[in-house]
């Protein structure tokens, strides 16, 4: 009898054993494939407020969706001035938003709650928020990256920690021309200047991107004047995603739906719709100067891969 219970017991052993390979070997087998699966670019985008990234909206979607990349976002403010073109957010929200007092109490909080959802849509991983004062509107940039209404040093030793640990290929910002306002441009420039100091092996790609309609001419652009770090190569070429191509299967749908699902998120910021974000047809990228020559080849791959990507025409 005690032969009988002993094989039952060795059987039992040994089909547990099997079963933990088994599940073992699963697990790692998961884990590969997870490892290969997301293999696509990694990418931090830089912008001064939650809203900002609606400019590279279908690019982010399209990075994490289709290329199974990995998309972060830094973004400099709270928020709290948004509040200009919040009326119909104020009938959303049940408050008060056009109302200064009002609307620095809860904007923030609103606004990081919009951009989270946002983010989901366009698949981003983390958002890193620098809490500086979302103040008023300027197209001065001295306030702000003189460290004289933002802490700059704050946020200079944030971006160094996020590139070191982070391991990016690409960081995008916003264009910093003239006309930009004076948050816009510093968010740039806190990008820019964290490549720059960037010690690492792999130092990222910094391209700074804009929305443009087909209809209208291209925003003129060299340098910011007074920060020569701001310079676009002159021998690069721009790169351009196609929100308005239109899907084969049907010619109704283009990538323009992506956009209009971001921007809807923001309902205490009615200017973006109103201004027609929608009839935005491309997104226009373009190769900063500090960049080694090197690097325009591997900028030109990704707009190629996403070109090709899900149900973008492949390119010709």
């Amino acid at each position: 009898m005690w032969k009988i219970e002993f094989l039952l017991v060795t059987y039992m052993i040994k089909s547990f054993a099997m079963k933990q390979s088994t599940i073992a070997f699963l697990f790692i087998a998961c884990l590969f494939s997870l490892s290969s699966f997301a293999q696509g670019p990694r990418v931090l985008v830089v912008t001064a407020h939650p809203d900002d990234e609606t400019g590279f909206s279908v690019t982010m979607f399209k990075i994490t969706k289709e290329l199974h990349g990995e998309v972060d976002m830094a973004v400099m403010t709270d928020g709290g001035g948004g509040f200009a073109d919040s009326q119909l957010g104020a009938v959303y929200y049940g408050l008060n938003l056009t109302d200064s007092m009002v609307a620095r109490t809860h904007l923030p909080l609103i606004r990081k709650q919009e951009i989270t959802n946002a983010a989901k849509i366009m698949g981003v991983r983390n958002i890193f928020f620098m809490e500086q004062e979302d103040d008023y509107y300027t197209l001065d940039i001295n306030p702000y990256i003189s460290g004289k209404n933002w802490e700059i040093k704050y946020v200079e030793r944030r971006m160094d920690k996020i590139l070191a640990e982070r391991q990016y290929d690409f960081v995008i910002t916003m264009l910093p021309h003239p006309g930009q306002h004076g948050h816009h441009k510093t968010a740039a420039l806190m990008g820019i200047r964290a490549v720059q100091r960037y010690k690492g092996a792999n130092k990222p790609i910094i391209i700074a991107g804009s929305p443009a309609r087909a209809d209208a001419k291209p925003v003129e652009f060299t340098m910011l004047e007074g920060y020569p770090e701001t310079k676009i190569s002159p021998t690069a070429p721009s790169f351009t995603l196609n929100r308005a191509f239109r899907f084969k299967e049907n010619d109704k749908v283009s990538y323009k739906i992506v956009a209009d699902w971001v921007i809807s998120e923001y309902k205490s910021q009615g200017a973006i719709q109103e201004n027609g974000i929608h009839r935005t047809d491309m997104e226009v990228y373009r190769y900063y100067d500090l960049n080694d020559p090197s690097g325009i080849a591997k900028v030109k791959k990704l707009f190629d891969d996403l070109a090709k990507s899900g149900f973008a025409a492949p390119t010709k």
